[in-house]
């Protein structure tokens, strides 16, 4: 049904390994995730391959972080490469519960050092095949000239390919870590954030053991939003440097 609701969660995996960079936890994210039992997970930071770490480590994964992540309860994926190195790659990723009717991952960036992208996929309202939702999955730059050019893009992609009355979902690491990032997001393009709408200001996600800076971001329109939080507590304080946002949404637009 097309009223039915559903869960989502965003989440900056720090490509599996602890808020040290010393513990190798994807399995305990796996877990986690499955227990959350939502219907998207927007992931960042995700590794498609890394042949070093799977060389020294004995339990890294047989398959891609996102295939191992998804697991039988994802049983779609998206992965778009942002990083290429030598030895693998990593990016970001979208698990769902539903089939994608399409999907494209979108360069965002043009440094060199740091590759950014925008995952872009469009599944159909669960039931209702003939409308569309709009899931974009994304993680900015850390340094604000280059944050902006990318925001812009973010935009116009928006603006150029996604029609004005389809509902949508941004979210991801927005690595606004000074607080000072005005994405015209909400004016431009009439968009909502969960918590802004909510509470009246950002989630603070970063870093996962106090969290202080507001770097994640959950938008949308054409939803209506039921529910948000921040996992912020155990275990998820430990399995990232970031920590998940989660929302739930209804179909039916208030």
């Amino acid at each position: 049904m097309r009223n039915q609701p559903f869960k989502i969660l965003t989440y900056n995996i720090h490509k599996g390994f602890d808020l040290a960079n010393r513990e190798f936890v994807l399995h305990d994210i796996r877990d986690e995730l499955h227990a959350s039992d939502v219907d998207l997970v927007f992931l960042q930071e995700i590794h498609g391959e890394q042949q070093r770490h799977e060389q020294r480590l004995d339990n890294w994964p047989a398959v891609s972080q996102y295939e191992f992540l998804a697991d039988q309860l994802w049983p779609h994926f998206a992965y778009g490469k942002n990083a290429i190195y030598s030895k693998g790659h990593h990016g970001n990723a979208i698990l769902s519960k539903h089939p994608f009717h399409s999907w494209e991952n979108i360069n965002l960036s043009s440094l060199k050092r740091a590759s950014r992208s925008l995952l872009h996929g469009v599944i159909h309202h669960l039931d209702d095949e003939d409308s569309s939702l709009h899931i974009l999955c994304v993680h900015l730059d850390l340094v604000g000239f280059e944050r902006r050019r990318q925001l812009r893009i973010v935009k116009r992609h928006i603006r150029d390919h996604i029609p004005a009355d389809q509902p949508l979902i941004l979210a991801g690491d927005f690595n606004d870590w000074n607080g000072r990032m005005r994405t015209g997001l909400e004016s431009e393009l009439n968009l909502r954030e969960v918590f802004k709408s909510q509470y009246g200001r950002y989630a603070k996600t970063y870093p996962s053991m106090y969290p202080m800076l507001s770097m994640d971001r959950i938008y949308y329109r054409g939803l209506e939003l039921l529910d948000c939080a921040s996992y912020t507590g155990k275990p998820w304080k430990k399995l990232s440097d970031h920590s998940p946002l989660y929302a739930e949404f209804s179909y039916s637009a208030p």
